[in-house]
């Protein structure tokens, strides 16, 4: 499986955003492909490990974030939480492996107002907070949001030092997908690439999500993540490039 770094890929457009991702907690659920089919963007397909479907709640903290090379005062560090699942495409050949957000929570209404205008992505702003040990013997990460009067909790413990991710793994599967897909308003695709390089990952001790899924999700996905994850990922992540989006011919 191809990996890539920020600067393995010459892009057509100019870069929207330069951040970095970090201890990025990954609960992973196993699904019935059919749950997922009418959110699949036209020109992808939903992308399988061992003939699997995944959705991921996905939690980590956004750093030192420049969008277009400049700072947002006060919008430079702050958690996301997201759903998302897994496609691919192919393009002349090239199959790009990418996720689609089922929904996007951060703390700031502008983060989630510029993102909902330039990528049409289904953001929301919420009150949000983070708790983070990492003292040598594997992280504690805990990312905590509300939601009128419930609190909603994820949280992943790792063990050990941090190595890298093991090559054909589930882990490989989740972490390294390089291409955002997001269904527009008009009914065509839209493509962005994120750029970053391949991540060390800890073992994890546990991992687990608490709160009011269906009044985030929808009683389906409720369904999901409200049972234990069938995996648990914590990663270190690292620094990002997110490119400006394109839409796909229909």
């Amino acid at each position: 499986m191809a990996r890539e770094s920020i600067a393995s890929r010459t892009e057509a457009g100019r870069i929207f955003l330069t951040a970095e991702w970090r201890y990025l907690a990954m609960l992973n659920y196993e699904v019935d492909q059919a749950l997922l089919k009418s959110r699949v963007p036209a020109g992808t397909e939903i992308e399988l490990f061992q003939g699997r479907a995944f959705v991921s709640l996905v939690g980590f903290r956004f750093l030192r974030t420049l969008v277009r090379g400049l700072p947002i005062p006060f919008h430079r560090d702050f958690d996301e939480v997201n759903l998302r699942f897994y496609v691919r495409r192919c393009d002349a050949g090239e199959i790009k492996r990418g996720v689609v957000f089922i929904q996007e929570i951060v703390p700031r209404r502008a983060i989630a107002a510029i993102a909902r205008r330039v990528y049409h992505e289904n953001y929301r702003a919420l009150p949000m907070s983070h708790e983070i040990v990492d003292e040598g013997a594997g992280p504690q990460v805990e990312y905590r949001w509300r939601l009128g009067h419930r609190s909603n909790r994820l949280a992943a413990s790792g063990t050990g030092a941090a190595r890298e991710i093991v090559e054909g793994s589930l882990e490989q599967f989740i972490a390294e997908h390089y291409w955002g897909y997001c269904a527009q308003p008009d009914g065509r695709t839209s493509e962005y690439h994120v750029a970053h390089p391949s991540w060390r990952v800890w073992d994890v001790a546990s991992g687990e999500f608490s709160g009011d899924a269906e009044a985030l999700y929808g009683a389906e996905f409720a369904a999901i993540v409200n049972r234990p994850p069938d995996s648990a990922i914590l990663a270190e992540g690292s620094p990002v490039t997110v490119y400006s989006g394109r839409k796909l011919p229909r």
